[in-house]
């Protein structure tokens, strides 16, 4: 860091010690175009755009960012979460394989994601600070929008996980915004409504809707069995044509189900999630997805997985309707390719000739600056649709 940064740093710290209320200033903040942004949680958040440094509160919005900017997706990136590698190893890497320069991005833990250090936060002198909404309580009560705030950071909310089909068309048109991108944004977004239409669309005329137990990040943990309510997951289950077993006993996006709950509710499908977790827990039976990840070894972890009390006796698993899919699915906006492929798994008739694989090779084709490599799902029986 030059020397005048390294002064602004230093006052900023003063300052902020001092309890003096102040708004950034100077030429750079002249040369732009200053927007009052509605954010995710209906604040007026004024920034200077296009945004020259952002901080990431959590790891995961890379994704956003890559196909925003693909051709130099992380250069104003001044800092991350860490969990976009530990949740997402193979992703991480790949991203890593195509721009080496993102390992000397600054990087806090996944465990402190929803209390940023506000000292950590001003030294890397952000223009934003784009967190997920689920953060925002955690983010008031450690005073550290406060705090941003005394220095003016301006602090700005975007949701892909709450509720996804909800929040995530305003939280891209605001990082587009952000980035300057707002054409590059719309282009997204008309290619994510025209893929979900695919699974909507048929669904309309159909009655008939299977129950799914999904599990949330299996063999991860020790216990059994986190699942969803009806946000997230739960959501696009509902969307794909399912009847999500945990929106039936928890009140909330996330939770547990006892194992004799599952078995008493004996569902007609099970999904579980998993990725490279390597990093959190090398020893687990998680199931490794992502790009370029081995089927046979996840097939053998999801045999494992559904040896489990919850599991063994389900009529899910002697029929083998079975699956295991892409944890990440759940926090970043490509979440529609997953909901085309548990549609396709709940109503395969229907959707026979619907092809996830083909779309999410195409998403990368138009927008993202990784190549595709399958690995993202895969079922008990082998079967990859």
């Amino acid at each position: 860091m030059n020397n005048s940064l390294s002064s602004r740093r230093n006052v900023l710290r003063g300052l902020l010690s001092a309890g003096v209320v102040f708004a950034t200033c100077g030429p750079a903040a002249a040369s732009r175009s200053s927007l009052v942004i509605e954010d995710i949680a209906g604040r007026g958040v004024r920034v200077d755009t296009p945004v020259r440094r952002i901080l990431l509160g959590d790891g995961p919005l890379a994704y956003v960012v890559a196909l925003l900017r693909p051709n130099d997706p992380f250069s104003n990136v001044v800092g991350w979460g860490d969990n976009f590698r530990a949740a997402d190893l193979d992703g991480y890497q790949a991203y890593l394989r195509r721009f080496p320069e993102i390992s000397r991005i600054p990087s806090f833990p996944s465990t402190t994601l929803d209390s940023i250090g506000s000292e950590l936060a001003i030294s890397l002198e952000p223009d934003v600070v784009v967190m997920n909404l689920s953060s925002k309580p955690a983010a008031e009560s450690s005073g550290l929008m406060a705090r941003l705030a005394q220095v003016g950071i301006p602090v700005v909310f975007v949701d892909f996980r709450t509720r996804m089909f909800g929040n995530t068309t305003r939280s891209i048109e605001i990082l587009g915004a952000l980035l300057g991108r707002p054409d590059r944004a719309a282009a997204f977004l008309a290619f994510r409504q025209q893929q979900i239409e695919r699974v909507t669309q048929p669904l309309e005329s159909v009655r008939s809707r299977p129950s799914v137990m999904i599990e949330r990040a299996a063999g991860l943990y020790e216990d059994c069995c986190l699942t969803y309510g009806d946000g997230n997951f739960g959501e696009l289950v509902a969307a794909a044509g399912g009847d999500n077993l945990g929106s039936s006993f928890l009140h909330g996006t996330f939770g547990t189900l006892h194992p004799e709950q599952v078995i008493a509710s004996d569902p007609d499908v099970v999904i579980v999630t998993g990725a490279n977790w390597s990093l959190y827990s090398p020893a687990g039976d998680w199931v490794n997805l992502g790009p370029g990840a081995d089927p046979a070894e996840g097939q053998a972890r999801l045999g494992r997985l559904m040896r489990r009390p919850a599991y063994r006796t389900l009529r899910a698993i002697k029929a083998r309707q079975v699956h295991a899919i892409w944890h990440p699915f759940y926090d970043n906006p490509y979440y529609f390719i997953a909901l085309q492929q548990v549609a396709k798994w709940l109503h395969p008739e229907l959707f026979a000739s619907l092809d996830p694989d083909a779309t999410f090779r195409e998403l990368h084709a138009r927008f993202l600056p990784v190549p595709y490599q399958p690995g993202y799902w895969l079922s008990l029986d082998g079967a990859y649709a």
